[in-house]
């Protein structure tokens, strides 16, 4: 089995910046063999380790914590570049972004405070929430259980969908006490009873290691343990909306990735069709066309994504003021993420399948792996399908119906 890379092994850098030639270089090491990495199934653990050696994971902490302080927008602008460079590695990091924002960026106390001096230093954090026994997905009751032993707890349960964990130096686990209280509890990976199991077969993101998660008498502290509240992690309204808009920047990314391929595509071109408008293809009116179809889609599904950072961004900063109207904002942040969902899919997946239009046949041979940019594209839309969000989008256009607060939306 796969093992994760230990935190103890970093060798953290200066101060993170959200520009600089350091992140050129690395987005450009990580799209190195990516479409290779893919094809052979190669998990790009060298690659994550890349990550926690820049402390990219960081980029959300404060300055003064040892991160970044970058805005919503900033980190979504990187995102969508790390979508680019390498769709699999990009959601990968989806869980870990998602956990600071919700519990280390601003710690309520020392163990807090240890788990963001944690990330300063470069570790990365998984995730443990899916069960399939649940009737409905997004279900915020787990049957993972915490059991009282002493001054500790027992978790038990199995979950699956652990995307990134395998990955991981921490792993944030969705359970509830023997009182039916839910909880997030936050432990290494590397605690005794912990089983990570590589299981993930869909046809996109294939080196995600979304798979399963055995937790087997797995012991934790209490201060391990944050339960529910209005105003903390998973019990704040719309808490969701940033995990979804990180896979929709991950389609962006994909969108921007296709037009690169396909830009290099239509150059590399020596032959064309007899009835081709055009003996040369890079003068081809036709593949001009889609190419500009394609990159027209990039922007747009770019603009959208980045239009709701910009929205998230103001909800957050409205609940760290306390300010009354937060709940209005991040409902606002949360239409638009719906919105840009549609928008960004649409168009990455579009843009999978025109990308063999300007390549024709030999496109398609294994060695160019060009289908994994459809593959990735539609996997990642599956994620809470658009059926759900444009019929709750044209509730509240008509009806002003507000979109479901909680579960995974």
């Amino acid at each position: 089995m796969n093992k994760p890379v230990s935190a103890t092994s970093l060798e953290p850098s200066d101060r993170l910046h959200s520009h600089t030639p350091d992140l050129d270089a690395l987005l450009g090491r990580i799209a190195e063999g990516a479409g290779d990495r893919e094809r052979e199934r190669v998990l790009p653990f060298a690659e994550i380790d890349l990550i926690r050696k820049a402390r990219l994971g960081a980029l959300r902490l404060p300055v003064e914590a040892g991160g970044a302080g970058i805005s919503i927008r900033a980190l979504f602008e990187i995102v969508i570049r790390l979508g680019e460079a390498d769709a699999n590695v990009a959601h990968i990091l989806r869980n870990h972004f998602s956990v600071v924002e919700r519990l280390v960026r601003r710690p309520k106390d020392d163990q807090h405070r240890r788990w963001q001096k944690a990330v300063a230093d470069g570790a990365i954090i998984g995730l443990a929430a899916t069960e399939l026994d649940t009737p409905k997905v997004g279900n915020v009751t787990p049957n993972t259980t915490l059991t009282a032993d002493g001054d500790d707890y027992l978790l038990n349960g199995t979950k699956y969908y652990s995307t990134g964990t395998l990955y991981s130096d921490f792993v944030l686990v969705r359970t509830a006490d023997a009182a039916a209280t839910n909880a997030a509890v936050l432990i290494p990976v590397n605690r005794d009873g912990i089983e990570l199991v590589d299981d993930w077969d869909g046809l996109g993101q294939r080196l995600t290691a979304t798979g399963t998660t055995h937790f087997r008498n797995v012991r934790v502290r209490r201060q391990e343990i944050v339960f529910d509240a209005p105003d903390t992690g998973y019990g704040i309204p719309y808490s969701n909306t940033f995990a979804q808009l990180f896979l929709t920047a991950i389609n962006a990314g994909i969108a921007r990735a296709v037009l690169r391929d396909a830009t290099v595509l239509v150059r590399s071109r020596k032959r064309t069709f007899y009835y081709a408008p055009s003996e040369v293809p890079v003068d081809d009116p036709l593949l001009q066309q889609t190419v500009g179809q394609i990159a027209s889609g990039a922007f747009a599904a770019e603009t959208v994504v980045l239009a709701a950072a910009e929205a998230l961004d103001v909800a957050t900063d409205a609940f760290d003021a306390g300010d009354a109207n937060a709940v209005d904002a991040a409902h606002s942040a949360a239409l638009l993420a719906a919105k840009a969902k549609i928008v960004a899919d649409e168009f990455a997946i579009r843009s999978g399948s025109l990308l063999f239009d300007v390549g024709g046949a030999s496109a398609t041979k294994k060695a160019t792996n060009f289908d994994r940019h459809w593959r990735n594209a539609r996997t990642l839309a599956s994620h809470n399908p658009n059926t759900f969000k444009t019929r709750s989008i044209g509730q509240y256009e008509i009806s002003g119906t507000p979109l479901p607060a909680k579960g995974f939306f």
